[in-house]
């Protein structure tokens, strides 16, 4: 299948693209470029962060996929235009799906989840090396919330190590810690896949996730909609636990740690969200456009 890609997408989503195997992708930097290629042998048009009018191609058999990237919330005027038999929208995860979907106007959009794949290879657990290490990640909460982590935790916990996703930080360094670390305590705000908590589960690092419950809790953003969102679009119980609220947190890290070597979180990962099952899952979308 010959998959056309404008190149103006989240740059792991890039990386995914380019380890697929049985998508033959061509990649080109500007729609304008759409009219240079040999129409005829293309099955599939994707374009992640612009709309373009695929009208103009209705002589040919294409399929055509936008998104995720056009914008957090709908545009009314860029949906109308993407409602088609031979169209999707897609968004990484469910969740952001049903947000979409409770604008009225996208009673009629074709919007499907797609995730992209995380990077097994490179994230890997290393067990010739000591988990002596806990990591605190934190991204967009109210500064707060990662005081009351730091002072919880630093009475269980000698070696830790922080990583802020806004101070930024190099992903060398990150998945240094990540092979030495024994667990993680994450402290984000919604996400739509949320690449770097998957690395870390892919490194078999188990996590205590403060999870929110609507985008709101993003800190430093008004957001005026309490739709539901999460931190863990995907999850299951073989990667950690979980909690809401600062007053859970003793009783959600007792069971965290009682169980800690009873968690496979790198299996989660191996069985959802591998290049090839990411691959499958575009392959599918595609077909059945």
């Amino acid at each position: 299948m010959n998959l056309l890609v404008i190149n103006k997408l989240h740059h792991k989503n890039l990386i995914a693209l380019k380890n697929y195997k049985n998508l033959n992708i061509k990649f080109i930097n500007y729609i304008r470029e759409i009219d240079d290629q040999d129409l005829n042998k293309i099955d599939c048009i994707y374009s992640p962060s612009e709309y373009f009018d695929y009208n103009k191609y209705k002589d040919y058999k294409i399929k055509f996929i936008f998104g995720p990237h056009f914008s957090v919330f709908p545009n009314i005027n860029v949906i109308n235009k993407l409602i088609s038999d031979n169209t999707v929208y897609v968004q990484p995860s469910d969740w952001v799906c049903h947000l979409w979907k409770s604008f009225s106007f996208c009673d009629k959009l074709n919007i499907r989840t797609l995730p992209f794949g995380v990077d097994t290879n490179k994230f890997i657990n290393d067990n010739k090396i000591k988990k002596d290490h806990i990591i605190i990640y934190y991204k967009s909460r109210h500064p707060n919330e990662l005081k009351q982590i730091i002072d919880f935790i630093k009475n269980c916990e000698k070696n830790i190590k922080i990583f802020s996703y806004n101070n930024k930080y190099k992903e060398e360094e990150y998945l240094k810690y990540l092979k030495k670390a024994k667990y993680g305590i994450w402290l984000g705000r919604h996400e739509s896949q949320g690449f770097a908590l998957q690395e870390a589960l892919s490194c078999n690092v188990p996590l205590l996730v403060w999870d929110v419950k609507t985008m709101k809790q993003e800190y430093g953003y008004c957001y005026n909609n309490d739709n539901y969102a999460t931190s863990i679009p995907y999850w299951d119980s073989n990667c950690g636990e979980f909690f809401y609220d600062y007053n859970e947190i003793e009783k959600t890290y007792n069971i965290f740690i009682s169980k800690i070597n009873d968690y496979t979180p790198r299996k989660y990962i191996l069985d959802n969200l591998t290049f090839e099952k990411c691959e499958d899952k575009l392959l599918n979308l595609i077909k059945n456009i």
